[in-house]
């Protein structure tokens, strides 16, 4: 399975936007460092945007593709749409719930096997979740005194389309979440246009 190996602060620098979501990332930028300080064309301002969406999610070039298509094949607003699918990612989600740290140590976790989905074992990373569904630590990955501090930490962390339950190390998906809700700066718009042409 492929996926994004590079130095992630470097990343963030490079994008001029803290992807990684880590409060050091930024601290060696300087004006200069991100693609976003030059003087971009049309074209280069919403292929930053586009890299900045999957450095985001941590989705490689040919599976952010797919999503692409699905989304302008669907019949809403072909930018949230996009946002949402990403957004109902496993590996998402375990990150968003406060189990991991990273997107990358999330998506880890789930190739390995930790995690229950509605009771049923699921290590596929870009499997999607739906409204209801239950992400759950199994009861054997609970002896790791990482995930368990990890999650605890994190009980704090919440949004609103997700509900935790501390005690049982569960994580619900209430709904889909509205634009304003995701905790991401990015202008779809732009990511739009640059695969209409």
């Amino acid at each position: 399975m492929a996926k994004m190996m590079g130095p992630r602060f470097k990343a963030c620098r490079r994008l001029g936007l803290n992807v990684v979501g880590h409060p050091k990332a930024m601290k060696r930028a300087t004006k200069g460092t991100s693609r976003a300080d030059k003087k971009l064309s049309d074209y280069g301002i919403q292929l930053l945007e586009k890299q900045r969406l999957r450095a985001y999610y941590g989705v490689m070039e040919k599976q952010f593709s797919r999503y692409v298509k699905e989304a302008f094949s669907s019949k809403s607003v072909p930018g949230e749409t996009l946002l949402l699918i990403l957004e109902s990612r496993l590996d998402n989600m375990v990150y968003r719930m406060g189990f991991a740290t990273s997107i990358r140590q999330a998506r880890q976790m789930v190739n390995h096997g930790h995690f229950l989905v509605n009771n049923q074992k699921v290590n596929i990373p870009s499997y999607r979740l739906k409204p209801g569904d239950e992400v759950t630590l199994r009861e054997k990955s609970r002896k790791t005194d990482m995930f368990v501090e990890t999650f605890s930490n994190n009980i704090l962390n919440t949004l609103p389309y997700i509900a935790k339950d501390e005690n049982n190390f569960k994580g619900s998906y209430l709904r889909f979440p509205n634009r304003t809700e995701l905790p991401i700066i990015i202008n779809e718009q732009l990511i739009v246009e640059f695969y209409s042409k």
